[in-house]
């Protein structure tokens, strides 16, 4: 078990674009139909684990923007404020 936490750390981790590319293109190969059912089943598993991977980054992406908005929103509303001495 070690062996695989420690690969996992030696392999460099795709970035979002990647991994969505590496998605499309699993999602390709099983709308050709060209695969057996066991390395169909194989591709739907990593796609799955790709799609939720994604779904989180995206997650993690969408509260950092909610973030940055409220703070640039309090910024605004500061230096638009009649009483804002800067």
């Amino acid at each position: 078990m070690a062996s695989k936490d420690k690969a996992k750390k030696d392999k460099p981790e795709l970035g979002f674009d990647e991994r969505l590319e590496k998605l499309e293109a699993l999602v390709s190969e099983l709308e050709d139909g060209d695969l057996d059912l066991e390395a169909a089943i194989g591709r739907y598993q990593d796609g799955i684990a790709l799609l939720k991977d994604c779904h989180g980054t995206l997650g993690k992406y969408k509260k950092r923007i909610e973030e940055l908005s409220a703070g640039a929103g309090e910024t605004m509303s500061a230096a638009t404020d009649p009483d804002f001495d800067a």
